[in-house]
């Protein structure tokens, strides 16, 4: 998410948790696990709602994968089935971002010591919180950015490449009017929507039943061939938009994903080109500065 300051970045981060899929008995067992080696099960005996954790900036890369003299989980696999949440995120240490990669890919970690090797789960949702420039005002209407080209350039690219690409979606989150915050009526509760999502969970599991996956996101590339069938339009909308923007094959493969992902909450068995177009649209960081 990139918008800039106090425009509910944070806040929509947090609320997040409340629209994700019921956790399966599965899912709780497998983050319960995690929470007993770390001794933070408290009075609880199952882990029943998806863990969202917020590791400060300054954390450590050993803290955010795990490690230690005996490897304990990090923040990585604390947040197994759950929400990641990155706030600030350039100011992360770059070592400290580029070491997320591997288990974002594998949802996974492993944890190499002379005397053992221990590999903990870390299946997450990764979610990034940014200003779009060093001032937090480049593209505010109302207020004027104070930086220079090079200066934003500099400030984006602390975000390598390789993990933005791993980001299947990007979202400008514009400052809040003073209407929107002063108007009473207000918009589409978090139950409606998890409603919703709960029904597009449903159909990837029947979707996927044969498979040993259970959603979109875990589709392999042998599977988005024969789920995400393109037909003339869409092809030649996504191929201008690969040309374009210069998108990588990983980002060829989550656009899809995220198109048959808005489908299936839309309650479509076929993709469409708006399908495709509102995927693509999703991957505005991939764009130039203007």
């Amino acid at each position: 998410m990139v918008g800039p300051p106090g425009s509910g970045k944070t806040m929509l981060a947090q609320r997040l948790p409340t629209i994700l899929p019921d956790l399966t008995f599965e899912e709780a067992l497998e983050t319960t696990k995690v929470y007993s080696v770390m001794g933070l099960m408290g009075e609880r005996a199952l882990i029943a709602v998806r863990p969202f954790r917020s590791p400060h900036h300054t954390i450590s890369d050993a803290g955010l994968i795990g490690g230690g003299q005996i490897p304990k989980p990090g923040e990585v696999s604390l947040a197994h089935n759950g929400v990641l949440f990155l706030d600030e995120t350039p100011e992360f240490r770059k070592n400290v971002l580029e070491v997320l990669r591997q288990p974002m890919e594998d949802g996974q970690v492993t944890i190499a010591r002379a005397a053992t090797s221990i590999t903990y789960p870390a299946r997450f949702m990764t979610v990034a919180a940014m200003n779009p420039c060093p001032c937090g005002f480049y593209g505010d209407r109302r207020r004027q950015c104070q930086c220079t080209f090079l200066q934003i350039q500099r400030y984006r690219s602390k975000i390598s490449g390789p993990l933005l690409d791993r980001l299947d979606i990007h979202v400008e989150v514009p400052a809040v009017q003073y209407q929107d915050l002063a108007q009473e009526a207000g918009g589409e509760s978090s139950e409606s929507i998890k409603k919703r999502v709960n029904g597009a969970r449903l159909v990837q599991q029947e979707r996927f039943r044969r498979h040993k996956i259970y959603c979109n996101a875990q589709m392999p590339s042998r599977l988005l061939r024969r789920f995400c069938q393109l037909d003339g339009d869409s092809q030649r909308l996504l191929e201008a938009a690969i040309d374009k923007l210069g998108l990588s094959a990983r980002a060829y493969n989550r656009i899809l994903k995220i198109a048959r992902t808005i489908a299936d909450l839309a309650g479509v068995e076929t993709l469409t080109s708006s399908h495709i177009a509102e995927a693509i649209q999703y991957r505005s960081l991939d764009r130039t500065i203007g």
